[in-house]
């Protein structure tokens, strides 16, 4: 439970995940497929930004894009080599 808070708060603090982000995509450690499987989901939801709830109820419609962006951040933190989380202090 407490690494699942640790992790939600990396996720929540947005801007500080970019460094995590980049070393996810660079890494040799990460498989391919999972760059790729990342890479689809967020070109997917880019594109096709389906919401749950419309942005046009301004906060509440920001919501449901932070939890699809919590969710592909925690997937990237889950598929992450050790040693990428050790060095973001994720572990």
């Amino acid at each position: 439970m407490l690494k699942f808070l640790k992790r939600m708060k990396f996720v929540l603090k947005f801007w500080k995940s970019l460094p995590f982000i980049k070393d996810f995509f660079f890494s040799r450690e990460v498989e391919s497929y999972k760059k790729t499987l990342t890479l689809l989901v967020i070109l997917t939801y880019a594109f096709f930004p389906f919401d749950l709830i419309p942005d046009f109820f301004y906060l509440f419609g920001i919501v449901d894009d932070a939890v699809v962006i919590g969710f592909i951040i925690e997937r990237m933190v889950k598929w992450a080599p050790e040693a990428l989380k050790k060095k973001h202090q994720l572990d």
